[in-house]
This record gives structure tokens, sequence and C-alpha cells, in this order.
């Protein structure tokens, strides 16, 4: 593959100025440094750690009440069913609230539902459906941490450190891989699984006081808090018009929905490994999280070398190339290697493209925008593990593999080739540029809608047409509900741009949202508009519609 090199300003040739080969492993573990972030990612690993405890526990006890497959299988669909329903509320909610409070409900709302497992485990009240009730609740809690931890990391570090303060969350989600079964298993098998549920209630209420400690001064918005279904539609419409995100989303997606082939029939793959079993299902795991946690240590290395979008190519390469060893290995002594080599290129490809994301997303919409992000991460590993898995009832383990390994290089390398987003290069850093309307009797009801006059030369119509496409994106992402650009018939230089906002407040909501970047775009537009003075604005309100 080769992608087109990162803008001269991005983060990735930044860090090459400023990083050499001696300092590496400093770098990598620079956001530690930090106080306030080495706080919140020892209580990210406690989480991830108790998600695991959870998780095994949870589908061991299911093996203990009924030996039905559905519903052993069903536990897994309870953990994980909350991402899709409440991934985009959750970024909503993590947007308009105070972070510091929402991210303290969430890890309480966990505990308290581990909390309430083990007691009911310990009374004997336990049956399949109330365990798969606990465990879903469990996984709203899962659902709606996450998105606020993903918006919370960017506060902590300075920019430089953003992609080595992302990589340090991944080894937090491949170390509580290794420790989280490993913790479990043990004391299931000293004491029982009550007690994981027990362990991990206490760890949970443990992480919960460790976030209260953090003290983050919350800014509340003058125009009030967004509605929640209002902040659910800006958010979908933001990802909806940023060619960037939309991008990162789609490699993302394909990425899992290839990867997760050798996840899902690992299990398979142990088994049918010389001498395989459940312990060498464990220790395959445990290599691949081992392989991430090392690749970590030497990413700054990597992104001083390579841009971003190369090294996401050569980490597509390495983990396909894994799966498709691990496709027709024989023995331990191939597969082990060839899991470590498939965590590094986990580790770096995931972190690379979620470095992307969240450079392309302001603050105000972050959690939002990554909620979306975990999603297309959550629904592409659902669907390839079906598939994949499909695959190998019809055809064989080892076809399915490699069609996963094959498909998987070719996808991306088209994705890579044809997704135009590298060159698009935005300044997302908060403007007060724009001059905030004042009305002496601002409506209280009705949407608002703005119209805007540039007089331009006829000539330049068409270059013209085609700039405000981009100020339609930017209006979109801001929040309006609907934009529209008309002519004069009469008059063929004669514009009008038409914003319509959901209310007066929504209206107000765009002005806080303006970007560097957005400044640029209106000086463009300007330098179109030959009228005398600067172009006409005014504002309406919509009262009524025609009803049909």
């Amino acid at each position: 593959m080769q992608p087109s090199s990162p803008p001269p300003n991005s983060t990735d040739e930044t860090e090459a100025a400023t990083e050499s080969p001696r300092n590496v492993p400093l770098a990598a573990l620079a956001p530690l440094s930090l106080p306030v972030f080495r706080m919140l990612w020892s209580t990210w690993l406690i989480a991830n750690i108790c998600m695991w405890m959870n998780d095994v526990a949870a589908a061991w006890m299911m093996t203990t009440l009924t030996t039905t497959p559905l519903w052993v299988a069903l536990v897994q669909t309870a953990s994980t069913l909350p991402v899709f329903l409440l991934g985009l509320p959750s970024g909503a909610l993590a947007d308009i609230l105070d972070r510091r409070r929402y991210f303290i409900l969430t890890q309480f709302w966990v505990a308290i539902v581990a909390l309430l497992l083990c007691v009911t485990i310990l009374l004997g009240q336990i049956t399949p459906p109330i365990l798969l009730a606990l465990t879903f609740a469990n996984g709203i809690g899962l659902a709606m941490r996450w998105p606020v931890f993903a918006a919370i990391v960017p506060e902590l570090v300075p920019r430089l450190q953003l992609p080595a303060a992302l990589a340090l969350n991944g080894v937090a989600m491949n170390a509580s891989r290794i420790i989280g079964p490993l913790v479990a298993g043990a004391v299931i098998a000293s004491a029982g699984s009550a007690y994981v549920f027990v362990l991990n209630a206490a760890l949970s209420i443990v992480a919960g006081f460790i976030i209260m400690r953090w003290r983050r001064e919350h800014k509340p918005n003058p125009l009030g808090r967004e509605r929640l279904g209002s902040a659910i539609r800006v958010g979908v419409q933001f990802v909806a018009q940023s060619a960037r995100l939309r991008a990162v989303l789609l490699r993302i997606a394909l990425f899992f929905f290839h990867s997760t082939a050798l996840l899902a029939l690992l299990p398979l793959v142990a088994r049918n490994l010389h001498g395989g079993g459940a312990g060498t299902f464990t220790l395959l795991l445990a290599m691949m999280g081992a392989g991430a946690i090392f690749a970590v240590l030497f990413l700054p290395r990597l992104r001083q070398r390579w841009p971003r979008d190369t090294l996401v190519g050569y980490g597509v390469t390495l983990q396909a190339a894994a799966t498709a060893v691990m496709a027709f290995a024989p023995n331990s002594y191939v597969a082990v290697p060839a899991m470590f080599c498939g965590g590094m290129a986990w580790i770096t490809t995931a972190n690379s493209l979620s470095v992307s994301a969240q450079l392309a997303l302001p603050d105000w919409v972050r959690a939002r925008g990554m909620s979306m992000y975990q999603m297309a991460i959550m629904g592409a590993s659902a669907l390839g593990a079906a598939l994949w898995g499909q695959v190998a009832t019809m055809t064989s383990l080892q076809t399915s593999l490699t069609a996963a390994a094959v498909s998987g290089v070719l996808t991306m390398w088209l994705a890579q080739r044809h997704v135009v987003d590298r060159s698009i290069v935005e300044d997302l850093t908060p403007s007060l540029e724009f001059k905030v309307p004042v009305a002496e009797a601002p409506p209280e009801t009705g949407h608002v809608m703005v119209m805007i006059e540039y007089l331009i030369n006829p000539d330049r119509a068409a270059d013209f047409s085609e700039l405000m496409q981009e100020s339609r994106r930017s209006r979109l992402r801001q929040g309006a509900l609907k934009w529209e650009l008309v002519r004069d018939i009469g008059d063929p230089g004669r514009f009008v741009e038409q914003i319509v906002d959901e209310s007066w407040t929504d209206h107000l909501r765009r002005f806080d949202r303006v970007t560097a970047d957005d400044v640029a775009l209106r000086e463009r537009k300007l330098a179109f508009h030959i009228g005398e003075g600067p172009p006409k604005v005014t504002r309406y309100v919509i009262e009524s519609t025609i009803k049909s």
C-alpha cells in the first residue's frame, strides 16, 4: 500500500520532530507522568479487569445453571447488545452533562449491578433469566461509560501526547484481557463464581472513589443543556457531514469485520492444535495481549518513521498474515508467535485509526463521535463473527480464516486508495470570530431561518456554488436543521444562503461551535462578494407550517 503522506501540521510529523530513538520508550509512557491521567488510567485498567472477570464468571455460571447452548450464548449477547442500543444516547449524555459526574455515575452503576449479582448468587436465588438480566444491566453501565472516557482523554494530555495516551488505553484493554480471566479462573477454582462478583463489586467501588478524587471544573453552557433528542441528531449529522470521520469509521469497520474472524474462531483453532485445549486457548489470548503491550513501546518510533495511513496499511497486512498462519498452524510453537504478531498489528492499526477519529472531532461533539466509532467496531465485529463462522461451517476453518485474511487486505487497500479524506486538513480550534446576534424579543418557539445574500460576478457562479457546498457541510455539522442555496432568476449574480435552525437557542449554539476552519471558509466566501457592503443577513422565525 502507498497511502499519501499526512499534512505538514499533522501529529505524526510533529512527533517526529520531537522524538529520538533514545527516548522512544519514555515517549510511549509519557502520559503516565501526568497525575490526573495516571489516576484515571488506573481506574480504566481496573474497570476493564472487572469487565473481563464478569464476562468469564457469568459465562461459567450459566453453564452451571443450564446445559442449553442458547442460554450460554445469550450471555455474550446480553453483555454487548447495550452498546448498539445505547451508543448514541450515551455519547450525547457525555457531551451535554458534567463529564466527571457522569463518569462517576456510570462507574457506580456497574458497582451496584455487581453487588446485586453477588447478593443474588449468595442467597441462592440466581436463575438463567436473572443472570441474563443483570448481565444486560452491567452492559448498560459499560456502554454508557466508554464514550465519556474517550472524550475525557484529550482533556488530560497535550495534543502531542494524545497518540501515546490512546495507546496506553489499548495497553489497559489488553492487560485486562490477560489479568481478568486469570484472576476469575483462580477465584472460581478456589472459592466459586459468586466470589468473582464479590471481588468485581469491591474493585468497581474502589474505582468509583478514585474517580471522585478528580477535580475537573465543569463550565455550564450559558445557553443551557441541549435536549437529548436534539443532541443525538446533531451528533449523527456531524459524522454524516465529516468526510474525515466517515473515512475513519469505514476503515475501522473493515478492519474489525475481518480481524474478528481470528478471535471468533480461536477456540476451534486452539482445539485443533496438537495437544490443544482450554489452556492453549488461554495462552493464545494472553500472547495476543502481550504482543499489543509490547508494540505500544515502539509506536512512537513507528509514527516517527511512517505516516499514520501507512501504519494502518502495514498493521492490516501483518494482522492478515497472522490470521493466515493461524489457519494452518500445526502446533503451539507456530501459533504463539503468530498471535503475538497479531496483537502487535491490532494495537498499531486500532491506535492509528483512534487518533485519526479524535483529531477529526471538536470537543463539543467528541463523546458522540467516539460513541459512533465504538458502535462501528462492535457492529463490524458482530457481523464479521457471524459471517466467518458461517463460512467455516459451510467450508472449513482454514478456508474461512484464509478468506478473511485476503479479503481484509484487499478491502483496506481499496479504502485507502479510493476514500478521499487525507487531503482534508481542518483546524478545529474554537473561534469567537463570529458575532453573536442579539434580538430584542427572542422567539420562544418556532424554527429560525437565516438568509444571507451574496452578490457575485455571474461568470464565477459555478465556482461559488461549489464552494457553498462546503458551507452546507459546515452549517449542518454545527447543528442546522436545513440548508439551501437559491439563485435569483432575474439577477444571476444574486445568491441567497438559507439556514434553518431548530430554535433561537439552537441558532445561538452554532456560534459556540465555530472553528478556525469555519472562519477561513467565511473569508473564502466573502472573496466572491462584490457588493458595496458585507452580505446582507436577515433572520426570521417560522411561526407556522402547512400541514398536508
